[in-house]
């Protein structure tokens, strides 16, 4: 695997890329889930929680997982996406979620469907307090073209503690 200095900033704008890389793995979204994260954020939309209304009433079939839940299952999406890159960022002494440029959710995630991710590095700057990168990132429910959710993260590599 080839390892880029997060401070390389020529050798990561090599890795830009208007294509979206190979799906990573795959991590199912359950029902459960989709229950525990109603109870934590207090939206307990019937859409998501009640699942005997939507298999009657709902377009979907069947309860969807929150956006936001769809959103905050990034981590764990793209820890099992890494073994599908060929490069890694080496050498920084922190990673800091700087914010993001945009967030849509396009399509619903059925309660049960498994989801997959692939992203791009879409752009990476030296800042005075690090490297400054964008990653875009498409999570699709397994077996459909189009993304559930695409997200633009903005990430800041810092140096260690004491060094420039």
């Amino acid at each position: 695997m080839e390892q880029i200095k997060f401070d390389d900033v020529s050798a990561l704008q090599a890795k830009l890329s208007e294509e979206f890389g190979p799906f990573g793995g795959e991590l199912e979204v359950t029902q459960d889930m989709i229950n525990r994260f109603a109870e934590l954020t207090g939206d307990r939309q019937w859409i998501h929680v009640d699942v005997e209304r939507c298999r009657r009433e709902s377009p979907f079939g069947g309860p969807i997982a929150h956006g936001f839940l769809t959103l905050s299952l990034l981590p764990a999406i793209n820890a099992k996406s890494r073994d599908v890159e060929d490069w890694v960022i080496v050498g920084q002494g922190n990673v800091a979620n700087y914010g993001s440029d945009k967030l849509r959710f396009l399509s619903p995630v059925p309660a049960g469907s498994r989801l997959h991710a692939r992203s791009r590095l879409a752009a990476v700057e030296a800042i005075p307090k690090g490297t400054r990168i964008v990653r875009e990132t498409a999570v699709h429910v397994v077996g459909s073209d189009k993304p559930a959710l695409l997200y633009s993260s903005i990430l800041l590599y810092q140096p260690p503690r004491g060094k420039a």
